[in-house]
């Protein structure tokens, strides 16, 4: 009895999730398939043509920089988020906890904000070229806003917290006796680290890489506002297209193959998982 019941509390999670995902999701599969008058209007006629037009060399060059961005923003955030990550599993009890805050702090604060913020220390007259210009360190502004260079920086410092905290769950969880073993076995503390810490911990490397990448996939708000009209990603089209263009059709077509290129990557990280726990699970019987 107690089971039957149990079964009807997930029934307010699939009516949310049938208004607010679902509905929605297949009102935009629908109207990538449709086509639109010369003023915006939307009529439903099934057709290819929007898919198709995303072959086009211009929108192929926007999605192939936009895979380009993503995948440096990875790197990016690996590089500095498992160090920082790491540190933080290794602190005493009482102090990671405020390490995490801190990591996550920036989530208090409005998106828009923090990337506004940003663009009042690189602008111009901003207060990173004030303070070289003061100290005597340059003698002309820097161009630090409105380049590549400073959409990958608001990317990096948006998308950190999404590579730190599964990368900390990992190494927490990881078991402390096999350094203790290696150490045992005259293994030097890298050399632990590289053939232990770092392959047991991989998994939540790969789901902060996962998380990281397909939000940098999908991120307008820093490129529109850090990077200007220099920096065209696939997410500042689709906005374009919904927004400015008028375009629905095929504003809705490219939101699709960017979710069905989000799922493909999160099916393949779950079938390596899947692959690297049931080696684990073999190993264990073989010894």
């Amino acid at each position: 009895m107690k089971q039957k019941s149990g079964k009807y509390l997930v029934f307010p999670t699939i009516i949310w999730l049938s208004f607010f995902f679902i509905i929605p999701l297949l009102i935009v599969i629908a109207v990538s398939f449709a086509s639109r008058t010369p003023y915006g209007q939307v009529i439903f006629n099934f057709q290819l043509g929007n898919y198709a037009r995303f072959l086009e060399p211009l929108y192929l060059r926007i999605f192939i920089d936009t895979i380009f961005v993503a995948v440096v923003t990875t790197v990016l955030t690996f590089v500095m988020g498992y160090p920082l990550a790491y540190t933080i599993a290794k602190l005493p009890k009482k102090w990671q906890q405020p390490g995490l805050i801190l990591v996550m702090a920036p989530f208090w604060i409005n998106f828009l904000i923090r990337s506004y913020a940003w663009v009042i220390i690189l602008r111009t007259q901003g207060v990173l070229n004030t303070i070289l210009l003061k100290l005597g360190l340059i003698q002309q502004p820097l161009a630090l806003l409105y380049n590549d260079a400073a959409v990958l920086l608001g990317m990096v410092y948006a998308l950190l917290p999404f590579m730190v905290l599964p990368i900390y769950v990992a190494i927490e969880q990881l078991d402390t006796r096999l350094l203790e073993a290696a150490s045992d076995l005259g293994a030097k503390p890298f050399t632990a680290f590289r053939k232990i810490t770092l392959p047991l911990t991989m998994p939540g490397v790969a789901a902060g890489s996962i998380l990281v990448f397909i939000s940098s996939l999908g991120m307008f708000v820093v490129p529109d506002v850090m990077g200007g009209a220099k920096s065209a990603l696939v997410g500042n089209l689709i906005q374009n297209q919904f927004l400015s263009a008028r375009d629905w059709p095929f504003g809705s077509a490219l939101s699709i193959i960017l979710a069905i290129l989000s799922l493909v990557l999160i099916i393949l990280y779950y079938k390596v998982l899947q692959a690297k726990e049931g080696g684990a699970s073999d190993a264990q019987k073989l010894a």
